[in-house]
């Protein structure tokens, strides 16, 4: 089975060097195109095209996925299967006819369920017990196919989105392997997706403006599912601080939202618009992330002192 793979990020790189292990036939790999990174500005490769280049796999890194000569490339390649992990553009109608197996999807969620760029993210944030991958058959929708396997992941109670990222990305190298055998021998019944979906948007910086008002539960769970990006941020006393891990107290606010509670000196309690958090690791602009108790020791606070979502 002849197999084109396309994918970009560390997830994707994780699906293919599976199935490197696996010793399917890689005839191509196709990535986005080098990129700038650091403070150097020098293109870059995508963890992806790291992955073939180690394994001497012809490299295709279009700038959009409906270039003629790109299209054309993979007809001539003629492969089986594609295979898609977060590859980030939008199959047309041409190149999802070139494969007589299909193009198959691996998307992190339980498809209908958290359709789109940040499934991974919006699980954590909604307080998921559980979640999972689903491969699936593609069609010109946004993560619409039919279903070929699903695998349930469940999520710990401190689960962030680095940690369930790296639980996902193991499910779904699995569950890519077992959909390929599966698709080779036959054995696959496509099934249409069944109850009410739901969509999330890819997320921004902006997406992790801490609003006060909101009870600490949503919050705390905030935090840890933009953790490590893009991260939850607040402003205090005019700075702009990181909130990396935080606790909720199980006791009422007792103040203004964003307002401080406790002793400021010993601890970083902060009133919500339901309940306490208790913040426990946070980064200052222009510092090292730190626990609570050494940001308290350097950063001296008072009850007046507030976070808030703007300086």
């Amino acid at each position: 089975m002849k197999i084109v793979f396309m994918g970009t990020p560390d997830i994707a790189a994780t699906v293919l060097n599976r199935l490197y292990e696996e010793t399917f036939d890689i005839a191509a790999v196709v990535t986005n195109p080098d990129r700038p990174k650091g403070r150097s500005g020098a293109p870059v490769g995508s963890p992806v095209k790291e992955a073939a280049l180690r394994h001497g796999t012809e490299i295709l890194q279009p700038e959009k996925a409906k270039d003629p000569a790109f299209i054309a490339r993979l007809q001539a390649i003629a492969p089986d299967v594609i295979v898609v992990a977060a590859y980030g553009h939008i199959l047309k109608k041409a190149v999802l006819d070139i494969p007589p197996l299909g193009c198959v999807n691996v998307h992190t969620s339980l498809l209908p369920k958290y359709r789109g760029a940040a499934p991974i993210n919006q699980a954590v944030i909604d307080g998921c017990a559980v979640t999972g991958v689903t491969t699936m058959l593609m069609d010109e929708g946004m993560d619409t196919g039919d279903i070929l396997l699903q695998k349930e992941v469940p999520l710990d109670p401190k689960e962030t989105a680095g940690t369930l990222f790296d639980k996902l990305a193991a499910a779904g190298a699995d569950l890519t392997v077992e959909t390929l055998f599966g698709l080779q021998a036959g054995s696959l019944v496509p099934r249409k997706q069944e109850g009410e979906p739901s969509y999330v948007h890819m997320m921004t910086k902006e997406d992790g403006r801490v609003d006060w008002t909101a009870d600490a539960v949503r919050i705390e769970r905030l935090i840890r599912g933009l953790d490590p990006w893009p991260g939850a941020y607040s402003f205090l006393n005019g700075k702009r601080i990181r909130l990396i891990a935080a606790d909720v107290v199980p006791e009422e606010a007792e103040g203004a939202p964003g307002t401080l509670c406790g002793d400021p000196a010993k601890e970083l309690c902060v009133n919500t618009g339901r309940g306490r958090l208790r913040i426990t690791r946070l980064q200052a602009e222009g510092k090292k992330a730190m626990d609570a108790a050494d940001f308290l020791r350097g950063f001296s606070l008072t009850k007046e002192s507030r976070f808030t979502d703007g300086v």
